[in-house]
């Protein structure tokens, strides 16, 4: 078996918890070695797109010594040479906790410009009070839920293109499961999400979408290449003019990942389902 890149990495690993601010706790995963399996390379991106993170654990000391909490959001570009490790975002990010900023501004700053050192592509962050994200409530997403279809399964490691089916029609439809189950390939942790596909082309089959989603529950691939390789697939299948497929993560260690995959840019928009 090969050795995956996230083995280097502190995840899966007992690590001390820095309260005292530590880039280099920041671990960097390329991409390169998942796009050269899915058949492309940074050179040859079928898609266009961003992972969307949300913290919920970040505090830091005001000079005063007073803590101040916040959530943040962050940015990443889905053609950046690497992943950011989530453990090792969630170790860097603590180490924020016995730290001192006169502002959040300030602090925006130091994230923006470590994660972008590490993700070698520029990081966009946002930070936001409790109120304004409480203000932002909960959503739902757009289109036709697939999850009460009545299927067979007894695939749930090796998803693959050939479950996908689609008739000779047109159709533009946007469609999403919360049944997007897989787990991370160095732990085996479960890695929970809803699944969203907005796409114009030959109609699929929608029992067919929903038994390949299913077929994820025990396969092994970060968020991130889960996403990739369904984009891939639909592409695949659906020959389509339009594109967009992506998953909304429940949060683990404070952090939740999004990653949204399309055929043309357009606006992301980081709205929270009632699981985040």
């Amino acid at each position: 078996m090969s050795h995956h890149p996230a083995h280097d990495s502190p995840l899966g690993k007992s690590s001390t918890y820095i309260s005292q601010y530590d880039p280099s706790l920041l671990f960097g995963i390329a991409r390169a070695t998942k796009w050269h399996e899915l058949g492309f390379s940074a050179d040859t991106l079928p898609y266009v797109g961003v992972d969307v993170w949300n913290c919920y654990e970040l505090s830091w000391l005001l000079p005063s010594g007073k803590p101040v909490v916040a959530i943040a959001q962050f940015i990443v570009p889905a053609d950046s040479p690497n992943i950011i490790e989530s453990k090792s975002f969630k170790l860097y990010l603590n180490s924020f906790n016995q730290s001192t900023y006169s502002s959040f501004a300030e602090v925006q700053a130091v994230l923006s410009a470590d994660l972008s050192q590490v993700a070698q592509a520029p990081v966009q962050v946002e930070l936001k009070t409790l109120r304004e994200v409480a203000a932002e409530g909960l959503h739902e997403p757009q289109g036709v839920c697939i999850d009460d279809l009545d299927i067979n399964v007894s695939q749930y490691e090796h998803p693959g293109v050939e479950q996908l089916a689609c008739s000779s029609e047109q159709a533009e439809e946007q469609l999403y499961s919360h049944l997007l189950k897989s787990n991370c390939p160095v732990t085996g942790q479960p890695d929970w999400g809803t699944l969203q596909v907005h796409y114009r082309g030959a109609a699929l089959e929608h029992a067919s979408l929903l038994a390949y989603l299913v077929s994820f529950r025990q396969h092994q691939d970060f968020h991130e290449q889960c996403v990739e390789r369904i984009f891939l697939d639909l592409q695949r299948c659906l020959k389509p003019e339009l594109l967009t497929v992506s998953a909304r993560y429940v949060r683990r260690g404070g952090l939740d990942i999004n990653p949204y995959r399309s055929t043309q840019h357009c606006t992301v928009d980081n709205l929270r389902l009632a699981r985040q």
